[in-house]
């Protein structure tokens, strides 16, 4: 008798910076639910694994050691556990007060001393630091040998191309799959590396584009959940019946409920954390409603309805912070190092616990262990809370 096949799993992990330590907590609690003996011969639970921004280096981490899953959320937990701005971004006085007097100089001066403009900073912070972290981290023979074993189907990471105005989609698979292309999104099939997943989380204005060559020419990316309409769409597309979304954004970050007669003008902090906070966080809870409500289109349909309109089920399970990170980020401010602080400040962030504060904002770029590790330990409990969902979302059937 032929044996069946499960139906092909995906995982989404969507962007934040360092709010992505929330979804390795997700994930080791996950893998705690599936295998808590950690037994030697534990399948990889994820056939296909999606990245944008900081999601991406996570995806990529998770893909290059599909081979023993614990091992990979064990690295990550590790890695985010024991970061420092540092190993991020330069943070230090003299590089900040370097691009700072730079930005200034091209905005006071660059009318009257046009030479100044081919000086212009590229970014608000320089991460190289990052760059070296994953080259050091990250094993990609590793990730091509996993998916020729079968250890994985597909990786795929996301990025803008600022040349063009297209999101795309990079992604390396175990077989020929042919490249999807829809309005603004094109899919690039390729070697996935670290240039990919610097591009993905190339955070607009904050960190510099990144050059990738794409169908013979180049283009300058940045982060990738920019114009990302649909965070799901890879997956789909890459073959997953089943999706598994981990996002970053707490159910309720617009507090509605503070109000004030006489509000202030809005801080730098708050518009970008607004700003921030749109790019990563909006897309990924239509794009949920959005597969929802296909589902309930198709249950009302006849088999043959449904073919012909070339749509197909796909069951979603989706853990998002049951906390504000907005609030986390603000009670960890002072672990940034002291130039990083100053500057946060000059732009309107300060450790009260209130919306006006500029904690979204911060909640992006506070890579330092005390806040990370809080947000896996926020991740872990989210998902061992719902044990009985996760068992049922993982339990197989007939593919």
């Amino acid at each position: 008798m032929e044996e069946k096949q499960r139906e092909p799993v995906g995982l989404v992990l969507t962007g934040g910076g360092a709010r992505a330590a929330y979804q390795v907590g997700v994930l080791a609690g996950i893998l705690e639910i599936l295998d808590p003996d950690r037994s030697p011969g534990f399948v990889n639970p994820f056939d296909i694994i999606c990245g944008s921004s900081a999601g991406a280096i996570n995806a990529a981490a998770l893909a290059c050691r599909a081979n023993d899953p614990h091992r990979a959320v064990d690295g990550l937990q590790d890695l985010w556990g024991n970061l420092h701005t540092g190993d991020i971004y330069h943070a230090d006085a003299a590089r900040l007060l370097r691009t700072g007097l730079r930005w200034f100089a091209m905005m006071s001066l660059g009318w009257l001393l046009p030479h100044l403009r081919n000086q212009q900073p590229r970014s608000l912070l320089d991460n190289q630091p990052l760059g070296k972290l994953l080259s050091n981290t990250l094993d990609f023979d590793r990730l091509k040998a996993n998916l020729g074993d079968g250890m994985l189907h597909s990786l795929a990471i996301t990025a803008t191309a600022y040349t063009t105005g297209e999101h795309l989609t990079f992604y390396q698979s175990d077989g020929v799959i042919k490249p999807w292309q829809r309005s603004l999104r094109q899919a690039v099939p390729g070697t996935i590396g670290v240039d990919h997943l610097l591009a993905s989380s190339a955070i607009p204005f904050i960190f510099p584009a990144q050059a990738i060559l794409v169908r013979g020419q180049t283009q300058w990316c940045g982060d990738g959940s920019m114009r990302q309409l649909a965070p799901m769409s890879p997956a789909i597309h890459l073959g997953a019946k089943k999706i598994v979304v981990i996002g970053t954004g707490y159910k309720d970050d617009t507090h509605p409920e503070e109000k004030d007669v006489n509000p202030k003008y809005p801080t730098l902090a708050q518009i970008g954390g607004h700003a921030l906070s749109n790019i990563f966080l909006d897309s990924v809870s239509m794009d949920v409603e959005r597969t929802q409500r296909i589902n309930e289109l198709l249950e009302l349909l006849s088999e043959e309805q449904a073919q012909g309109l070339s749509l197909q089920p796909v069951r979603t399970f989706v853990v998002t912070p049951s906390r504000s990170l907005d609030d986390l980020a603000t009670v960890h401010l002072e672990q940034l190092p002291r130039a990083a602080r100053t500057l946060f400040r000059v732009l309107g962030v300060s450790s009260a616990s209130r919306a006006t504060t500029g904690g979204a904002l911060v909640s992006y770029l506070l890579f330092e262990a005390s806040y990370t590790q809080e947000l896996i330990r926020l991740g872990r409990a989210d998902s061992l809370n719902r044990i009985d969902e996760v068992k049922a979302f993982f339990k197989e059937t007939p593919a």
